[in-house]
């Protein structure tokens, strides 16, 4: 009775066949059982179509194709290809696409409706397929690395995408103890960034290059602080800064004196307790306001007066004119509205 053969060419000598060759016939079976243990093929591909990896009965070297454990798969590809093994294979390979161009390659059986395994157009990556040979008209092959979970996978530097370019990279601490982590979520829920750790309270630290700057949903937010008291606002466009608060009024402290020089934004608590007060305001900008309030219900006995700024006018008045409060507990805000009639009251 002539040999028969494995899926991936060993041959099976029967008794009483190959008389005198069995040295030879079974180094070569060695050699096969070695190639396909560990053995590496680099595999030029159609550009387009199918490419069937070939059995060579008997035979060790690059044309057992299908009897290799890791397989390079090259060529400049100009269409979707697909590469194929006969359906009695059962093994696993290790698969690197090292083909050129965005097109997908598909590592199938060369018949039936079984899965496969496909790399998308631009997924250069390693894989590990595992041919079940489980169905003799539909078998099925299986993306083992698809299924993999990691607990607790060490990263030495970082993580590369499926064509080679960096990704994440990893700078390690020493004695570390604080972390981030990543939580996903069901329906109606987004995922969550977190900062975790040994610490009670632990900053989670978004740092641009350069002159790079956060941007969350589209918005650019500054990557510097701003000055004491200043506020944040848009400029339309997506883009956020900081800027010195023109709204509300900065109350100071008790005036006593008397003479004041107003500024703009400003308000004052006016103590005429022991003396008069003279209020001189800033020269105006459309929009000013200065705010003056009788602290200690005095402006009765010492009044208050307020003195524009040289040829400026207050309630339309003459140039100069000034206004004196004497009523007690008086209190009145003078918004400027421009050269023609001045400073006004705000509130009557």
């Amino acid at each position: 009775m002539p040999s028969t053969y494995t899926p991936q060419g060993i041959q099976k000598m029967e008794t009483g066949e190959k008389a005198g060759t069995w040295g030879t016939l079974t180094n070569t079976n060695w050699q096969i059982i070695e190639q396909i243990a560990g053995g590496y093929l680099s595999k030029a591909l159609s550009t387009s179509g199918a490419t069937n990896l070939a059995v060579s009965d008997g035979a060790a070297g690059d044309a057992n194709e299908v009897g290799h454990r890791i397989l390079n798969l090259t060529a400049a590809l100009v269409g979707n290809v697909t590469v194929t093994i006969p359906l009695d294979v059962q093994t696993f390979y290790i698969i690197k696409n090292a083909t050129t161009n965005s097109y997908t390659v598909e590592f199938k059986y060369v018949t039936g409706s079984g899965s496969s395994v496909t790399w998308g157009a631009d997924d250069k990556s390693t894989k590990i397929v595992y041919a079940t040979a489980n169905d003799g008209t539909n078998p099925d092959i299986i993306d083992v690395g698809s299924g993999l979970s990691l607990t607790s996978p060490a990263l030495v530097t970082g993580i590369n995408d499926v064509v080679g370019n960096e990704l994440v990279k990893v700078t390690a601490t020493a004695s570390a103890v604080n972390e981030f982590t990543v939580a996903n979520a069901a329906t109606t829920a987004g995922p969550t960034l977190s900062a975790t750790g040994g610490d009670a309270n632990i900053d989670l630290n978004v740092t641009p290059k350069g002159s790079g700057k956060i941007a969350l949903d589209g918005i650019k937010w500054p990557n510097a602080d701003g000055d004491a008291d200043q506020v944040m606002t848009t400029n339309g466009s997506g883009v956020l800064s900081f800027v010195d608060n023109t709204g509300g009024t900065d109350w100071q402290a008790v005036v006593t004196t008397s003479t004041k020089t107003a500024v703009a934004g400003e308000g004052y608590f006016i103590d005429t307790t022991s003396n008069t007060c003279n209020v001189t305001l800033p020269a105006g900008a459309l929009g000013d306001e200065v705010t003056l309030v009788d602290y200690a219900a005095t402006f009765d006995t010492n009044n208050l007066t307020v003195t524009p700024a040289s040829g400026e006018k207050i309630q339309g008045g003459s140039a100069d004119a000034t206004l004196t409060s004497d009523v007690e507990r008086s209190a009145f805000t003078l918004a400027y509205s421009g050269a023609t009639q001045g400073w006004l009251l705000k509130d009557k």
